[in-house]
């Protein structure tokens, strides 16, 4: 059963999600993902978290990352946090380019990029992130994959959601 899993988990590994930072060679086309109308809304742009990259507004590192599935680049995330620390984790700006939503990648990605931050920040404990409370399909998304409801807002007026990481991420 064990080398059926380990077997399984190779196969899945060869049509992966796969993480990048963005960088000289990849911030223009990383510029050019884009959500459908209806959720511009729920999201900032690419621009605008790149520009926040460079800021840094909230802690003192924020580092942009792309989203590719067979070397198609499919969408775009950011971590902010606080180095070393176990619970100043946030993921924002998460979204798939609407030529490549509806095909489960959400979720994909998402599990990948907990995985990164898993592997990445050895002393990450806990990931947040924040939604929209109209978002109804990133709130499903996020309690799919165990992010719970902190019961408050932030400054935003945002959904404050909170994952503790486990040993499978």
């Amino acid at each position: 059963m064990k080398n059926l899993k380990i077997f399984l988990k190779g196969i899945l590994n060869l049509n992966s999600i796969c993480i990048k930072p963005v960088n000289k060679d990849n911030w223009e086309e990383a510029t050019l993902i884009s959500v459908f109308e209806e959720q511009k809304e729920f999201v900032p742009s690419v621009m605008e978290s790149l520009a926040g990259a460079y800021i840094k507004p909230w802690d003192e590192a924020l580092d942009p990352y792309v989203l590719y599935k067979d070397d198609k680049l499919i969408g775009f995330f950011y971590i902010s946090y606080t180095p070393d620390s176990s619970d100043n984790y946030w993921i924002g700006g998460f979204q798939i380019d609407k030529q490549h939503q509806r095909k489960g990648l959400g979720e994909q990605s998402l599990r990948r990029i907990l995985e990164f931050i898993r592997e990445e920040h050895l002393h990450c404990e806990i990931v947040s992130l924040t939604v929209e409370r109209k978002n109804n399909v990133a709130r499903r998304l996020y309690e799919k994959l165990g992010f719970t409801t902190q019961g408050e807002l932030n400054q935003s007026g945002e959904m404050i959601y909170k994952l503790r990481l486990s040993k499978g991420y």
